[in-house]
Parts: structure tokens; sequence; C-alpha cells
């Protein structure tokens, strides 16, 4: 054992678990964890922010572009409050992200005397936010209760978890034993006879669809080989984006998938909540569907399926090749036949969508193959969930259905950092990138090399357009009056750009990825057709 504060000991048990990155703004009830870290002698680097919401998106962006666990620190109240929104994307979008939070003073929690940034029930809150939340009670406890958060992380679903801790025992000393990292569970394995039923049906269908999500993310090879084996293409939204290269003919946008799930009579659905297709596409006896799902709770969340493997993705999958294969599978390519449903599909979204197609082709042709593309809440954003193709695994990086918008440019030097020598492109509206605009400061503090295309026609551009079509034109609350953004982002010290057309945005984009530090191009984004018939997808299947 040791002598060391409560701080110490957390942010000695962090280092054990591979932290070398935390994200946060010192505050009284935190001062002991930052000269904590500053004791660490530069082992750990510390990013601060000009508001605390930023640093929790930062954590989320460097978790869900890297797969590591992504730390932020706060004061407690409104400094963790300032922060839930960006909580709650990570449950949605399961990644991990741990919130190391400040409390009141320890003999004085939840009594309602009014100490500074007091609110009742923090950890509760916090528990409502995260899979799992505890409070550190003596320096003593904090290499266990780091361990069990990091535990909680890396075992079953992947969400954040949160710690906190009252600044007297975050300076209180005493004798402190550090522990070595607990194993994470064994990852669930899927019933062995259950798999067997699952290959036998897919081995029999005439027409399979597979439907994936981010559960797959660390599963792309196995996933590959089940739809080679089956010849069956695989389609998703927004989070399984990238597991399957683009460029490969089993991989098919949304819509395509769409078309199919019409007449699909078996849909392997992996690591994926299955909403949508459930919900509005249209279910009938004639649908058989099999789901892998490391969450039990998701299996029948919306319909009992077929088959329900409980199992990791990446178990299940390498169970099911090697039940295919003892059944013998194998299938004449449908390289040609999806190959021409993928360019059919393009052609519409290119004379339904044109010009948010226009742009998303300019980016993605000057952005790298393992450059990393982050959406926003703007016409071209919701356009990419469809239009954009992604080469590689985590390269696409969205908000999910959280749909947070403004969540877009602090995400975006989440992950900037943790992938400093990679290109990162980031949208935004005018509405959106103004939530966090401030934030360009911290870009150009550290450096970060990220692109920020800032599409402007002057309102919360959606629900202007909702208000035009769907209330009469009775336009109210949705218009707004802008700064110039290219002289607003000079103001800082970041280069900018304004531009009108997709070949000026080309140029600007080849300008910005030889910079050194944050860039801001704008772009008007006047009368864009409306991106949602692709995405709000009509019932075709009559169900019974």
């Amino acid at each position: 054992m040791s002598k060391m504060t409560g701080a110490e000991a957390i942010i000695k048990s962090a280092r054990r678990h591979g932290i070398d990155t935390i994200f946060g703004l010192p505050g009284g009830q935190t001062y002991h964890l930052f000269d904590a870290i500053y004791k660490e002698g530069g082992a750990i680097e510390v990013f601060n922010s000009r508001h605390e919401q930023a640093v929790a998106y930062m954590a989320y962006g460097y978790a869900r572009s890297t797969g590591k666990v992504g730390v932020y620190t706060v004061v407690p109240g409104p400094g963790v409050l300032n922060t839930t929104a960006a909580l709650c994307t990570a449950y949605a979008a399961n990644e991990r992200v741990l919130c190391l939070a400040g409390q009141i003073p320890s003999d004085w929690i939840d009594k309602g005397v009014g100490f500074l940034h007091e609110i009742p029930d923090q950890l509760g809150m916090l528990r409502h936010l995260t899979k799992w939340a505890e409070r550190i009670e003596k320096p003593s406890a904090a290499p266990r209760l780091v361990n069990r958060a990091f535990h909680e992380m890396h075992s079953g679903r992947a969400r954040p978890v949160a710690l906190e801790m009252s600044p007297d025992i975050m300076g209180l000393q005493e004798d402190v034993e550090l522990l070595p990292p607990l194993e994470p569970r064994e990852p669930v394995q899927a019933d062995p006879d259950l798999i067997e039923k699952a290959a036998e049906l897919l081995g029999k269908a005439k027409n399979p669809l597979i439907i994936i999500g981010h559960g797959c993310v660390d599963a792309g090879q196995e996933l590959l080989q089940v739809a080679d084996i089956l010849q069956a293409p695989c389609t998703t939204l927004w989070s399984g984006k990238g597991i399957i290269d683009d460029r490969h003919y089993l991989s098919l946008p949304y819509a395509a998938g769409h078309r199919i799930w019409a007449k699909a009579d078996v849909v392997l659905a992996a690591g994926t909540r299955l909403d949508a297709p459930q919900l509005y596409w249209g279910l009938d006896n004639d649908l058989k569907i099999i789901r892998i799902d490391i969450d039990a709770a998701q299996i029948e969340r919306i319909a009992k399926p077929e088959i329900g493997l409980v199992a990791d993705a990446k178990s299940a999958l390498s169970g099911l090749i090697a039940a295919l294969r003892r059944h013998g599978i194998s299938r004449k390519s449908r390289k040609d036949e999806l190959t021409g449903l993928k360019a059919a599909t393009f052609k519409k979204f290119e004379e339904d969508v044109g010009p948010q197609m226009e742009i998303l082709k300019v980016i993605r042709e000057e952005l790298p193959d393992d450059g990393f593309f982050v959406d926003e809440v703007t016409q071209v954003g919701y356009a990419s969930w469809y239009g954009f193709p992604v080469y590689q695994p985590r390269r696409f990086i969205t908000s999910g259905y959280q749909g947070n918008l403004g969540y877009g440019y602090s995400t975006a030097m989440g992950v900037q950092v943790a992938n400093p020598d990679k290109k990162v492109v980031v949208l935004g509206g005018d509405g959106g990138f103004m939530y966090q605009a401030t934030e360009m400061a911290t870009a150009v503090k550290y450096q970060l090399n990220l692109v920020n295309i800032v599409f402007n026609n002057h309102a919360y551009g959606n629900v202007r357009r909702d208000q035009q079509e769907n209330f009469g034109g009775n336009v109210i609350g949705s218009d707004l009056y802008n700064p110039d953004f290219v002289r607003f982002a000079e103001s800082f010290g970041a280069r900018g750009f304004h531009v009108e057309t997709p070949g000026q945005l080309r140029v600007a984009l080849q300008t910005a990825f030889r910079e050194t530090g944050p860039t801001l191009i704008e772009m008007p984004s006047l009368d864009m057709p409306s991106p949602w018939p692709y995405i709000m997808l009509p019932r075709v299947r009559p169900g019974d």
C-alpha cells in the first residue's frame, strides 16, 4: 500500500487501464483531480474547452472513432448537467465514455443545504444516463470502483459509466492498494443449437438480407464471410456504415435494402436495434427474422424473431460461418445484380437530392479512404446517412437516434485528438454549428487540423421547411441571424473560406487539408430538396 489522495487513487488506477488522455474543465470541486493529473508528469494529456458540453462530446468522439474509453471530468451540478446531452448520445450509440464527476462535500450530499453546484440526487441522475454509476466514498475504494467501471464498459453491451467523488475525499490521504485491471467477461456465446437452426433457415432462403448495426463494428470480416456464403446483400442506415466497405457489391445503401425487404424471406439482423424496418417497413408471417444481439432485452423489444441469438456478434457470426459450411451452402454470385441495384439507387439519389449528393461526392473524393466524416443535423448530413460511401469501420461518426443538434464540432475535435495523423471533416448547419462555435478557440489552441463545412441558410432549415410544408407556411422561431463566418473563424486564428459551388468546395478542401490547424468553409445552402423520403421509408409488406 501507498499513501495517496482520493484523486491520486483515481488517476493512478485509470492509468493502469491505459488512459493517457482526459478531456475536462477544472473547477473548485475537482482541483485535487487536476493536481493529481499534473503530478503524473505528462503521462496523461489534458484537453480543456470553453464549455463542459464540449469535453463530453470530445470524449464521445474519441471513443467512437477508436473503440477505446473516452474520459471526461467536470464539476458537479451544472457542470455535470451541461454534459448530459453528450452522455445520452454515448448511451444511445453504445460507446465507452467515463464521466468523472465532482460532488459537494461528502457530509452534505443530498441534504439540500445549498452548497455550490448542489443538485438533488446527482448519482441517481447519472444512473439513468449510464450503464453503471457509483460514488467513491474513500480513497481506498477508488481502485476497486475504477476497475468496476472499466469492467462494465468492456463487458456485454458497451455503454458509458460514471464515478463521482467529493472534493474532501479527493484531497484526503490514506493507504491505498492499487489493483491490476479486471479481466473482461468472456464474450457471450450463442446457443449452438440455435446457430444450427439459423444456418438451416438461411441455407434455405431464396432472398436473404442482412441488416447490420454498430454491434458488428469489430466483426466485419466474419460478417462479410457470412454475406459471401449466402450472397446476401448487407445494408445499414448510419451505425453500421463502413463495417463492410461500401465499394463491395454486397454493401447496399439503406433505400436499396428497403426494396429487398419487400421480397425478403429471411433477414439476419446483427448488432442492430432493427427499429425502423420492424416498425415502419412491415412484418408478416412470410418474413423470418434471425437476430444477433449481445443484449438479451433487445432481441424481442419490438417483435419476437424466428430465432434470437443472444451473443457477441463476432463469436455468433464465427459459429454461423462454420455451420453454413457444414451445411454445404454455395450460391452463384449476385455481383452483377447487386451492383446494378446500387448504381440505380445512387442515380435516384442524384436525381432527387442532387445538391446534397454533389457536395457529398466532392467530400468523398477529397477525403482519404481512412479519413473521418462527422455528420450533423443538417440537410447534407441527413443525405450522408444513405449517400456517403464509407470504406472502413468507425470512419462515419454520428449521434445516432439522439440526433443532437450542435454535437458535431466538439465530437470532431475528439476524433482528431484520437487520430492526429488522419483527416477529419465535420459538417454543420449554421444553426447547429453556433451551438459550439466558440470551441474554435479550443481547436486553434491545440492546433487540431479538422475541416468544418458550415452550410448557411440563415435558419433551422429542417424546422422552417416543415413549417412551410406542413403548417401552411406559418414560419415562427426558425429564422436565424448569423455572423460573417469567415471573419469569425479568422478572429480565432483559423483559416476561413467562402464557397458557392461544389467545384469551389473541392479547391477549399484541398487547401484545408494542407493546413496546420482548423479550417472553416462556409457554403450557402438555400432551398435544398428534402432528404427525408430516403430515410422515412414506407411500408412495403402488407402485414398479418
